[in-house]
């Protein structure tokens, strides 16, 4: 005795729910896209009204050897012992508060002296720039 199926198998395929499957899919990724934030320092530069004039420069420089030098404005650099930057430093405070002290360091100078130099600025209150190229010396 034969029996015989009484459903039949449909060999079409329905393409309707994958075009629906996509169509979210879609949808998702792009809402998603949307929401992702990105990664930008969002910054507010000031705009100046006028130029300002230049500030006095006092320079203090490292040299490889680790020797300290110290000149204010156009002078000549002079060699001084660490001890002696802070009277120095100060000398031209009081002379000029507006002053600000840039920082020559050799590369091969180690982090220490530059970060002590930098102590002796942030006790006192000094502005400080940090400078990646000597001055050109003057015989």
């Amino acid at each position: 005795m034969a029996l015989k199926r009484k459903t039949k198998v449909n060999e079409a395929f329905s393409m309707a729910s994958m075009t629906d499957v996509i169509f979210l899919l879609l949808i998702f990724f792009m809402v998603t896209s949307t929401v992702v934030v990105p990664n930008a320092i969002k910054l507010t530069l000031p705009q100046a009204q006028k130029q300002t004039a230049a500030k006095p420069i006092t320079r203090v420089t490292i040299d490889a050897e680790g020797n300290f030098y110290v000149a204010a404005g156009n002078q000549r650099e002079q060699q001084v012992a660490f001890e002696d930057i802070a009277p120095f430093l100060q000398e031209q405070y009081e002379a000029d508060p507006e002053m600000f002290v840039a920082l020559y360091a050799d590369e091969t100078v180690p982090y220490g002296q530059i970060v002590s130099v930098l102590n002796l600025a942030n006790e006192n209150k000094y502005k400080v720039v940090l400078a990646t190229r000597p001055p050109e010396r003057t015989p």
